[in-house]
């Protein structure tokens, strides 16, 4: 690495088409997500983007943690 540059790490980042046929859920509830701010994204001149990090961060949020089993 070059002494005074950071390292760039390589992001993918997806549409809101593409989220919603990830997620399985229509254009407008991922722009819904978005507007209430359960899912961040980024915005690049005019288009809107949600990046794998993002993604991933939802559905961490949407897990339930397990169950403690007792005996």
């Amino acid at each position: 690495m070059t002494p005074g540059r950071e390292e760039v790490v390589p992001v993918q980042a997806y549409t809101v088409e593409q989220v919603a046929e990830i997620l399985n859920i229509g254009r407008d509830k991922v722009y819904f997500l978005i507007r209430t701010g359960q899912l961040r994204s980024i915005k690049i001149g005019k288009l809107r983007r949600i990046t794998d990090r993002h993604l991933a961060e939802f559905v961490t949020s949407l897990e339930e943690p397990a169950l403690e089993e007792t005996h």
